[in-house]
């Protein structure tokens, strides 16, 4: 007997002897599908079956590597539409066993009654069910057990994939752009693999940060939409080619791979919400950049983000606006303006709690504009940049510089060595061509020879660049150099025409803290203001690998705080 398609208070329809039959074939994985064994089986078994019964095998639909868990199989949909059509083109569905046509108890039920609603039925050759009541419990009861079979394996292999990863093996999938996949060992018969440095891609990775930390040639830090079309105006491709897009941009400056964490399971595969970190396996991978560098751009980022701050906050002309906060309360100051009998507009910096609440939320602080801007700009220039104190700054940059230099004069080589590498293998090609050995009419061949080409010259271009960055270093720094250096500092934090660069100094202070009308208290990373005196100096910005163990770069209180008057 065959199974049924109706609902158990439907009228049996007994499958014709003639039936037309569509044979339904799928295996859950793609290597499944490219053994080349379990597809074969299913079709010789199943043809075996309608030829018993006098069955015409009317079409046949193959779905190589996609789970059952869902309908979003497109030999399953191409299946689908065909039967539902008006007359349906066959009258049976036949598959190996239930969970071939899926794997979920209710969709399951629901595209079997869709089905017959048309006259069409589906047949199991393993689970051969009569049409009464009993036997559509007991497919419902197989159904449900599939369903539950296949939650339990899909843990169970998550579970080890999460496992691998923590042992720093790769999953599968393509490598993040900057890497590429290597076998790292083998285990059995499986062999294990990881990922190294890419390093012409890494070298794009490291310019993306760079521009966002300190801009092209150190102009000031660049957004994301900035970043892209720089990319896309010098012709630097993406790994596949393409332009570069601000999603793109984003996900590489989000990317813990970068500082060797790569987590994996973040989201959950049916709908793509993101999980909990504690779910998250890290997977220990050679890092490209900094953690101080990765941990600068993202507060960047966040500062810039309309989700956390106003886009009038982030483009507006307000030097301290998203950074100037209440002591008192912990509120933002914004900006309030008023108009004096005479009409002249005065602007000041109110704390938005007390603007909202009323002095019963807070006492709240007043202060002219003017007034507390120039107090900050004052003791940033007079008091952070003396020498004095930045040369026990630099001190901690001249630790790194030699060690920096080492690791990019290897990276160097290693470029050097991939451009030798693609020029020996066009050598040899031109060479195979020239004896008749390949037919150069071969599109393949132009194709690779392109590709040789391409990686050959960006190997060459990223090697030049590194070592032109490597220059940039230049002499040890003197008390000279660094009175020189302090001096074109505080040039950076005004622009020509008078007015604050407001961008140099949220790099320095990230944090106003209004105390009274006569005290402000400014915090700041060390680690930002480190950058920023860098930048300003022409040292390479990547030498900072050095992390800030202070959080902030003014260790007494009485040092970071300036009268506002």
């Amino acid at each position: 007997m065959t199974s049924t398609a109706r609902r158990p208070d439907q009228e049996v329809v007994p499958v014709a002897t003639t039936a037309r039959a569509a044979l339904y074939l799928r295996v859950s994985t793609s290597k499944q599908a490219e053994s080349d064994l379990s597809i074969p089986d299913q079709r010789r078994q199943i043809e075996s079956y309608c030829l018993s019964r006098g069955w015409e095998v009317a079409d046949t639909f193959v779905e190589p590597g996609n789970t059952a868990t869902d309908d979003r199989r497109p030999a399953f949909q191409a299946m689908i539409e065909a039967a539902m059509s008006k007359p349906p083109a066959f009258t049976v569905i036949v598959v190996h066993s239930f969970s071939r046509f899926f794997r979920d108890q209710f969709q399951f039920e629901f595209y079997v009654r869709k089905l017959a609603k048309n006259g069409v039925r589906l047949v199991s050759i393993t689970q051969d069910l009569g049409d009464d009541p009993m036997s559509v419990m007991m497919r419902q009861i197989m159904t449900l057990f599939d369903e539950y079979q296949s939650k339990e394996n899909g843990k169970h292999t998550l579970r080890a994939m999460n496992e691998n990863a923590r042992q720093g093996f790769w999953n599968g999938a393509r490598a993040p752009i900057g890497y590429r996949i290597v076998a790292a060992g083998q285990r059995g018969a499986k062999i294990k693999k990881a990922l190294e440095v890419d390093p012409i891609q890494a070298e794009t990775v490291r310019r993306i940060y760079r521009m966002a930390l300190n801009g092209v040639e150190d102009r000031g830090p660049m957004g994301l939409k900035a970043i892209a079309s720089w990319l896309n105006e010098n012709n630097i491709r993406t790994r596949d080619g393409g332009r570069w897009g601000v999603g793109a941009v984003h996900q590489i400056l989000t990317r813990t791979t970068y500082i060797g964490q790569h987590r994996f399971n973040t989201r959950d595969h049916k709908t793509r919400r993101p999980k909990p970190e504690s779910e998250h396996a890290i997977m220990e991978v050679p890092a490209i950049i900094s953690e101080v560098e990765f941990e600068t751009v993202q507060r960047s980022l966040k500062a810039r983000s309309p989700k956390m701050m106003p886009p009038m906050a982030v483009g507006g002309p307000t030097l301290l606006t998203g950074i100037c906060f209440c002591a008192c309360c912990g509120g933002a100051m914004t900006l309030r303006t008023g108009t004096s009998n005479t009409g002249k507009e005065y602007r000041y910096y109110t704390c938005a709690t007390k603007a909202r609440q009323g002095v019963k939320g807070c006492p709240g602080i007043t202060v002219p504009m003017d007034r507390l801007n120039d107090a900050v700009i004052a003791h940033i220039e007079k008091r952070l940049l003396e020498p004095v104190r930045l040369e026990a700054l630099m001190d901690q940059i001249l630790e790194r510089r030699d060690d920096w230099v080492a690791q990019r004069r290897l990276h160097v080589a290693d470029l050097e060595r991939r451009a030798t590498e693609a020029e020996a293998k066009l050598k040899r090609l031109y060479e195979a061509i020239e004896n008749g050995v390949l037919d150069m009419s071969d599109p393949s061949l132009k194709d690779r020879i392109a590709e040789l080409a391409a990686t050959r010259d960006q190997a060459r271009g990223d090697a030049d660049r590194a070592v032109s960055h490597i220059e940039k270093i230049g002499p040890a720094i003197t008390p000279e150099s660094l009175r020189a250096f302090a001096k074109a500092a505080r040039k950076k934090l005004r622009n020509n025409d008078g007015s604050f660069a407001r961008d140099h100094i949220r790099a320095v202070a990230q944090r106003v803290e209004v105390i009274s009308k006569t005290e402000v208290r400014i915090r700041g990373q060390r680690s930002e203001l480190l950058r920023t005196l860098t930048a300003a100096s022409g040292v390479e910005a990547a030498v900072l690998g050095v992390r800030g163990f202070e959080p902030k770069w003014c260790p007494r209180r009485d040092s970071n705080s300036r009268p506002a008057v």
